[in-house]
């Protein structure tokens, strides 16, 4: 089992961490937000986090991750959905998350990798009123999460898990893949325990269909991560057999 250790922080420049953010400001008072907007850094380490309510988040947006690879896990009679977050997304995590549910949930979170956050409190929101384009953006990232998680929907309503063990790669790689002469490699040690939960199928059954997948050329496993050949899975014809 992880050991669970205090997160340290420390203070960081968000603009400067995140450009995206900062191409947002007119070039003429664009230096003078990079140094303004200030919030306090905090460094999980890999394993399960298990953080607690903070008041400064009560008037603030949440946490920007910086940097790293978490996983957010939504469990209801030991049945679990799973999201994949990291640079750049907006979280606000053990906020009321199963408060408002009149279902009894488990809620994880797992640090896949190192990561570092920007805690964008009462003080940092209050920066947004000299630099309203910001919020836009901000919301625009909570927006763009919200997206990935209807495609992940969409995804696991296949019918095949191999299909969408093949999807998931897929749509993975077009925020976190690399191409290369042998095809576009996904970065991201997932376990099978995890990419069950992404694609809400059994642990067992996922193994059986990545190596379906393999014996089909499309998906192997190599150092990095994920190495996917060929095209993007489409429409599949009904008496396709892998």
């Amino acid at each position: 089992m992880s050991v669970i250790r205090r997160p340290a922080s420390s203070v960081c420049y968000v603009l400067r961490e995140d450009p995206e953010l900062a191409e947002a400001i007119e070039p003429h008072r664009r230096e003078q937000a990079l140094e303004a907007c200030v919030a306090r850094e905090v460094r999980i380490p890999a394993g399960s986090w298990t953080g607690r309510r903070s008041a400064a988040l009560e008037d603030g947006i949440g946490l920007l991750v910086l940097e790293g690879l978490l996983i957010h896990r939504v469990g209801i009679r030991a049945r679990f959905g799973a999201e994949l977050l990291g640079d750049g997304d907006l979280l606000r995590p053990f906020s009321g998350e199963a408060d408002s549910s009149t279902l009894p949930m488990t809620i994880d979170w797992l640090v896949l990798e190192p990561s570092r956050v920007a805690v964008l409190d009462g003080r940092f929101t209050r920066q947004l009123a000299h630099y309203p384009q910001l919020a836009s953006c901000l919301f625009a990232r909570a927006a763009q999460r919200s997206r990935h998680l209807a495609v992940n929907m969409a995804i696991v309503h296949q019918a095949r898990v191999d299909v969408r063990l093949h999807m998931l790669l897929w749509h993975l790689a077009g925020r976190w893949g690399r191409v290369r002469s042998d095809g576009v490699v996904v970065p991201l040690r997932l376990t099978h325990t995890m990419l069950s939960d992404l694609v809400a199928a059994r642990r067992p059954t996922v193994t059986s269909a990545l190596s379906d997948l393999g014996r089909r050329g499309v998906v192997r496993v190599v150092e990095e991560g994920w190495l996917l050949s060929g095209e993007p899975p489409g429409e599949l014809p009904d008496n396709h057999h892998g």
